[in-house]
């Protein structure tokens, strides 16, 4: 058996083998294998429920099933989808569907279970067609388990689990972007061993992942250059370019460790050719945790987070730097001292479909903050950033389809014994109302502790709503 730093290193120098002739075969770029130890009624449970935690890799114990559950009849309207963690790590990862109406708000609708545990379920996104929703899981690896999970949504009331993959280069599925095809870009923060470079990852119609991007030799060497973790995604098919973000080296946040590895970069991306235009660096930023565009802006400004500095960045794609490079990066706004010097925050953001206003969660602060950004040059802050706001660990953040409501997950990750990340969470869904002028008032949540008691609680990561 090869030795840890022996798959270490195949798996980064890998890419420089791809880089000159790209696998023509699906079943080259990626692999699904069902679990190392398969489930055997009254033998494997014990060893699932007292197995040790390890350094880095674990103990691939199959999962506990899921405690029976009766769904509910109603139809909705509006409907949230969250991606979800067994709380003791134990029973299946699953998708809980809940209702948003006013009349029904937060009656359970039903349970997706997905055919493995201790997944960290991490961030969830939907088709362009609302039929298909793809779910990643953040510590999937650490099991040598599938790390990308797809539900048929099909009858949005009762969603299927369709299947799983992982890829061959890369890991820790992050940020995903539907493509007008049918297919998936998904961002891929580690390599095949949680290391760096990640890759952009893309799928066919069918799901199937038909890329690692770059597979380019200039590509590849310049993720191989500077630390590649991408994590924030940004897709503008008109303009056809693409704006990834580098967060951190996933392996560095678990024991044992020299510390984490946080980045400073973007990569600016060419649509049609999928290969690297510029590396965009914001200086001292310590990890740029998400980029989004700005709908409807003339010059196709992104958004981005820079988690050390607790700023909000803007990008300009087709901006020009002194050296004539193109990509400029500008500070569009600064969070205060409270969201500096962390690892988690500014995290998530999502920006209304105007193009007016801005949200972003801090996550060990316990707050989302809300931006004006209808005039770039005199941005405005809605939120009082000294408020106590009613929740803890605010991380995923989702506006919903008709604009008027805020969805924010409070639960970012948890490693526990084996890591260097836990932030403290409340474990709840918050639906918070979207006012007038963009400014929010907390209303409603969703206790996913309370709700999943049978299996240690729920663990709330990211949410779509329908």
């Amino acid at each position: 058996m090869r030795s840890f730093a022996n798959l270490l290193a195949v798996a980064t120098l890998a890419p420089l083998g791809q880089a000159v002739v790209v696998p023509s075969k699906v079943q080259e770029r990626q692999i699904s294998l069902p679990p190392l130890i398969p489930s055997i009624p009254g033998v494997t449970e014990p060893l699932t429920s007292n197995a040790p935690p390890l350094p880095v890799l674990q103990v691939p114990t199959p999962p506990l099933d899921s405690p029976p559950f009766t769904p509910s009849n109603i139809r909705p309207k509006k409907i949230g989808y969250f991606w979800t963690g067994a709380g003791d790590k134990w029973h299946k990862d699953f998708l809980a569907t809940y209702s948003l109406d006013d009349d029904t708000f937060g009656e359970l609708i039903y349970v997706t279970d997905v055919p493995s545990s201790g997944n960290d379920p991490h961030h969830l996104g939907p088709s362009l067609d609302g039929k298909t929703l793809i779910g990643g899981g953040l510590l999937s690896l650490l099991k040598t388990q599938d790390t990308a999970f797809y539900f048929d949504t099909t009858n949005p009331y009762r969603p299927a689990f369709l299947k799983s993959n992982r890829a061959l280069l890369s890991s820790i599925v992050d940020e995903i972007r539907a493509k007008p095809d049918g297919g998936f870009f998904i961002t891929y923060m580690g390599s095949a061993v949680g290391t760096s470079p990640g890759r952009l990852v893309e799928t066919d119609a069918d799901f199937n992942i038909i890329h690692q991007w770059p597979e380019d030799v200039e590509g590849t060497l310049n993720i191989l250059g500077e630390q590649f973790s991408p994590h924030g995604l940004a897709v503008n098919y008109e303009k056809k370019i693409i704006l990834t973000s580098d967060f951190i080296v996933p392996l560095s946040i678990l024991k044992p460790t020299l510390g984490i590895q946080r980045a400073n970069t973007l990569r600016l991306w060419e649509l049609d050719s999928r290969t690297i235009i510029n590396t965009i660096t914001i200086p001292n930023g310590g990890g740029i945790q998400d980029v989004k565009f700005i709908p409807g802006n003339s010059e196709t400004a992104a958004l981005a987070t820079a988690v050390h500095l607790g700023q909000v960045w803007i990008i300009y794609p087709f901006r020009k730097d002194g050296n004539g490079n193109q990509g400029v990066a500008e500070l569009l706004f600064d969070l205060g001292p409270k969201a500096r010097d962390t690892t988690t925050h500014p995290h998530s953001s999502d920006i209304s479909q105007d193009g007016k206003f801005a949200y972003f969660t801090l996550t060990t602060a316990n707050h989302v903050a809300a931006l004006d950004i209808s005039d770039l040059n005199n941005v405005k802050r809605l939120d009082d950033p000294d408020e106590d706001q009613p929740l803890i660990g605010p991380h995923y953040i989702k506006l919903t389809p008709d604009q008027k409501n805020l969805v924010v997950t409070d639960y970012f990750v948890q490693t526990g014994e084996i890591g260097v990340i836990n932030t403290p969470a409340d474990y709840k869904a918050q639906y918070i109302d979207v006012l007038q002028d963009g400014s929010l008032s907390f209303n409603r949540t969703i206790d996913f502790s309370r709700d999943f008691t049978n299996r240690g609680g729920g663990r709330p990561h990211s949410a779509v709503g329908k």
